[in-house]
């Protein structure tokens, strides 16, 4: 069976997001979102909040396992008997980034690969940073986060 691993933080999870875990699904037998505690980041929602709005925003996509995962990625991804990480690329800057670390995987276990999956151009703007914004100052979400994204952000920021 192949398991591929498609980690971040995802705070909130977008529809770019989404589309990639759709993608990303055709491609393995399993795709196990990994929900990363990332120390470096203050995060909005908490870890179970961020799981249960992915777990939501997925339910269409039959192969898919909703994970929170927190150490190093590559004992994470071989904890989950996979050799396959999935990462989602918007830009240029994004690969650099996403580059450097897939090198550093490859340096630890040479048996882990990594795999890019470029966003879908209508989604090539949006990140959780900007819709965290929008959010706090009653931006447009609709058509850049699931419904239930919406509606915990609205939440959060508006008291509704």
């Amino acid at each position: 069976m192949r398991i591929g691993v498609c980690p971040g933080s995802f705070d909130p999870v977008t529809n770019g997001h989404v589309d990639i875990f759709e993608r990303a699904s055709k491609l393995v037998d399993k795709l196990v979102v990994a929900v990363l505690d990332n120390p470096n980041k203050h995060s909005l929602f908490t870890m179970e909040e961020r799981v249960a709005l992915i777990k939501a925003s997925v339910t269409h996509i039959p192969n898919i396992e909703v994970d929170c995962a927190g150490g190093l990625l590559n004992e994470y991804v071989k904890s989950k008997d996979s050799h396959i990480i999935i990462r989602g690329l918007r830009a240029l800057s994004d690969f650099e980034y996403e580059f450097q670390r897939a090198l550093f995987s490859k340096f630890l276990d040479d048996n882990i690969e990594t795999i890019f999956i470029m966003t879908n151009n209508k989604y090539s703007f949006v990140s959780s940073t900007g819709i965290r914004e929008l959010a706090k100052f009653n931006g447009k979400l609709t058509g850049l986060v699931p419904p239930v994204v919406k509606e915990a952000l609205e939440a959060k920021f508006n008291g509704k």
